[in-house]
């Protein structure tokens, strides 16, 4: 069995997961909903720096890249501002993950890196209009063609 055809929807999987999880861990801190903020049980203050906006970055990112559209761009963001957490939030208490308490944010870190490098996979919105827009082009060089001949 040739298992690297199983690369596409293995990413696309792995892709979906590591969505999900993230919109679900921002949806927490946001609307304080499936058990709200780890911290405190409840939804973060609106607007309150970082943990209100870092939760609207898990919202939006984790939303785009479980569905796989503009993933890149919103796997860069998410990775960043994991980077972010773990640095200036986890890092301050101590230099390994298992110290300071960073594990999830590292994961996250290094998983929205890998997605960035590796793309969406093959069942992703971005596929579905990267597809759509080769036939509309071949379409109009088709057209443009009959009208020359």
């Amino acid at each position: 069995m040739n298992v690297d055809r199983l690369n596409g929807p293995a990413l696309s999987l792995f892709r979906m997961v590591i969505g999900l999880l993230f919109l679900c861990h921002g949806l927490a801190s946001v609307f304080g909903v499936l058990g709200g903020n780890p911290r405190t049980g409840e939804a973060v203050p609106v607007g309150q720096w970082p943990g209100w906006w870092a939760g609207l970055i898990q919202v939006l990112c984790g939303a785009l890249v479980m569905v796989g559209l503009a993933t890149r761009p919103a796997a860069l963001l998410a990775s960043g501002s994991m980077a972010y957490a773990y640095f200036v939030v986890h890092q301050p208490d101590g230099l390994l993950p298992l110290r300071n308490g960073g594990e999830l944010s590292a994961l996250f870190c290094w998983s929205f890196a890998l997605i960035m490098v590796l793309g969406a996979g093959p069942w992703a919105l971005d596929a579905v209009f990267r597809q759509r827009r080769g036939q509309d082009v071949r379409s109009a060089t088709a057209d443009r063609s009959s009208v020359r001949a």
